[in-house]
């Protein structure tokens, strides 16, 4: 327990942010599976859908630095050219 008032303060603080982050990190593989079994199922439309709302929560986390920007960057990545590969085919 802290004696310290700033202290508790910054332990509330970092419970908040701790679960802020947690639910973001939880989006975002939810999100990534969805768009990988439309892939999978071979949905184009449905599947570029998936795509954008999984962009726009690597962007919204990184923005944040609830992950890094590289990561968020190599994820955009391999998505667009997962779903680049299910439209050749």
């Amino acid at each position: 327990m802290p004696n310290i008032k700033s202290q508790e303060k910054r332990d509330r603080q970092n419970i908040k942010r701790a679960s802020r982050n947690q639910a973001a990190k939880s989006k975002i593989k939810t999100l990534n599976k969805n768009f990988r079994a439309s892939v999978a199922s071979n949905q184009v439309d449905e599947a570029k859908e998936s795509m954008n709302k999984y962009f726009k929560a690597l962007d919204k986390a990184a923005k944040t630095n609830t992950v890094h920007k590289n990561f968020a960057a190599n994820k955009k990545s391999k998505a667009a050219k997962l779903l680049n590969k299910a439209k050749s085919k």
